[in-house]
């Protein structure tokens, strides 16, 4: 044990969170760090035993970090790992009241998702099917911006969750929770074209499979799909998640729905949604900035 009671009382808890929470080395090291900060901070203020820290002490080290340069993000954890400490104490009774109640981190600005336009989008589906694997990799790619399914729903998929005479897929998402999606005709005649090719003979087969017949990888259809993007001439970077935003952004762009573009995409919180209004925003302001003779503004200098 060391002298200091601060230090002692994290290593108690640190052992704890080891040894009754199971937590990874990786959390353990990041909450290590992030309570050995705030117990120098303490020290700082004369501050001996965790029992007389006070929230305007933990709220000015929140501050003191944010001043430093530490990201919104950073001291979002951080200050989760302090209330996690606190909590810890105050069950066992060692404190008597919650230093970080009250307290907030700076909230992080929220990034808007990458999407391709309507343009690159057509480009990048309209390879050319010269091949078994690229015949697989045509209806990945329709299928995943017809539909806007996550990558793990895609590789899931098994014959009997598409109906094709019906054009709906059934996928299963966050949460095991089960929607119904359109699939458009395009996603359609490319996924008829990769059933006949594989000779399908049962439906519980996969829907796309990998070289040895198995289910296709995730990493194995972010390569894939890296390399067709570059053939295709698109210079941005291109993963499956960038599809499932296009998929949105382009469905509210046209339509306006957002709770049918909710429940598209299975989100359990039309917030979650409400991230490509902005972008959807960010197009009108674009055409209304380039089309009104009294919006035009002048180019910065």
């Amino acid at each position: 044990m060391s002298a200091d009671p601060l230090d002692d009382t994290v290593a108690r808890f640190l052992d704890y969170l080891r040894v009754q929470k199971d937590y990874s080395p990786q959390t353990l090291i990041r909450y290590r760090h992030d309570l050995a900060r705030l117990a120098q901070f303490a020290r700082s203020r004369n501050v001996a035993d965790w029992s007389t820290l006070r929230p305007d002490a933990v709220r000015s080290f929140i501050a003191g970090e944010h001043r430093d340069g530490i990201a919104p993000k950073t001291l979002q954890a951080r200050l989760s790992a302090c209330r996690s400490l606190f909590k810890f104490l105050l069950r066992n009774g060692e404190i008597k009241h919650d230093p970080a109640a009250g307290v907030r981190a700076p909230k992080a600005p929220r990034k808007l998702p990458q999407v391709l336009d309507v343009d690159e989008m057509q480009r990048l589906v309209e390879i050319p099917t010269d091949g078994a694997e690229a015949v697989r990799d045509r209806a990945i790619l329709e299928l995943l911006y017809s539909s806007g399914l996550r990558i793990s729903e895609l590789i899931d998929l098994q014959w009997r969750n598409l109906d094709l005479a019906d054009a709906s897929v059934r996928v299963t998402g966050k949460g095991r929770k089960t929607r119904i999606v359109p699939v458009g005709s395009k996603a359609l005649e490319a996924l008829r074209a990769l059933r006949e090719q594989d000779q399908v003979t049962s439906e519980d087969e996969p829907v796309f499979r990998g070289r040895n017949g198995t289910v296709i990888s995730a990493q194995t259809v972010r390569e894939r799909m890296k390399g067709w993007a570059k053939a295709q001439g698109i210079t941005r970077r291109v993963y499956p998640h960038l599809l499932r935003h296009s998929f949105a952004s382009h469905m509210l762009e046209s339509s306006g729905d957002l709770r049918a573009v909710q429940e598209l995409l299975g989100h359990a919180d039309i917030a979650t949604t409400q991230i490509y209004t902005h972008l959807d925003f960010q197009h009108l302001a674009r055409v209304y900035d380039a089309a009104h003779p009294r919006a035009r503004r002048k180019k910065q200098t």
